[in-house]
């Protein structure tokens, strides 16, 4: 058995010593002052223990950008690791919660229109009914407070509008209380122009969903402007009742059709979430409750004031 070598070797004897000295010494471009550099031997170390496992390593630091501050010198922040944060999605983001809550708005607008315009329809046709909502002003004025009071809480008040089942009784009162205040208006109107305007009002708001389902400009933005349009429209009708004529009450009309078609629009945009801005899943109340009054309202402005 060979014994271990050493590197460099070792001298054995103070001889042996002095000649290694001597030839350093003699050697050119050698550094006398330096000491020689100390023995080393692998004898006695054990080899590294073997392992299966797969090395781990660790993600990747960003590289420190030094910055030059004035009066500061030069500043190398720490390498941090990249932790970039996952954007949140928005429920909206899902395709299935925002076709169900599309199809719920629908459904609940279709009941309260059907309801509506039936109310609408036996108000016009019935003369007994007819005669009886006409003489009796306090039940129209009573449903205009109950309307008031009950859709302004639905709007403003979120635990009201996304308690189940609240939220769907004030939507029920909304609707009733809406429904005979048309029809009440309704019946002072001659039959045939009633029925004319109800097809045009179903006509227009198919044209506006489909339009709005369909189109890639975005009308969420302009929700202001149609505020302030609307301001400018009430103070018109201020005008209209002071100084009238039925030239103004025409275009008090139109302009009123015009104005609720484009707040139907920016609605079905707004319920869709396909925009800027979109509705909360949660809120099909309101978003059934705002196209309600949207159609209802271009119906109203289209038969004309009374």
């Amino acid at each position: 058995m060979t014994e271990p070598r050493l590197w460099p070797p070792v001298p054995s004897t103070m001889s042996d010593m002095a000649v290694t000295s001597k030839e350093t010494q003699d050697a050119p471009g050698s550094d006398t002052s330096a000491p020689p550099p100390p023995p080393y031997s692998y004898q006695g170390q054990q080899p590294p223990p073997y392992t299966t496992d797969p090395a781990m390593y660790l993600p990747p630091k960003t590289e420190a950008t030094c910055i030059n501050q004035p009066g500061a010198g030069y500043i190398c922040p720490e390498a941090q690791w990249d932790e970039t944060p996952i954007p949140a999605s928005s429920s909206f983001d899902d395709k299935t919660v925002r076709r169900a809550f599309v199809r719920k708005v629908f459904c609940i607008l279709t009941l309260q229109l059907l309801f509506t315009f039936s109310v609408v329809c036996v108000f016009t046709f019935s003369s007994v009914v007819k005669e009886a909502v006409q003489t009796n002003l306090w039940a129209y004025l009573s449903s205009f407070i109950v309307f008031a009071v009950v859709a302004i809480t639905l709007s403003s008040c979120k635990s009201v509008s996304r308690r189940h089942p609240w939220n769907i009784v004030g939507l029920v009162v909304v609707t009733l209380s809406m429904s005979y205040m048309v029809g009440t208006i309704a019946s002072f109107h001659d039959t045939t122009a009633v029925v004319i305007t109800i097809g045009a009002t179903l006509a227009i708001t198919l044209a506006i969903i489909a339009f709005s389902a369909q189109t890639r400009y975005d009308f969420t933005i302009c929700y202001g402007v149609l505020l302030i349009l609307a301001v400018d429209l009430i103070m018109f009708c201020v005008f209209c009742t002071f100084y009238y004529s039925y030239v103004a009450d025409v275009a008090y009309g139109c302009l009123g059709a015009l104005l609720f078609s484009l707040f139907l629009l920016v609605d079905c945009q707004l319920m869709m979430g396909a925009m800027s801005y979109r509705l909360d899943p949660e809120e099909y109340v309101n978003a059934a409750l705002m196209l309600y009054l949207d159609v209802v309202l271009i119906f109203l402005y289209l038969l004309g004031r009374k």
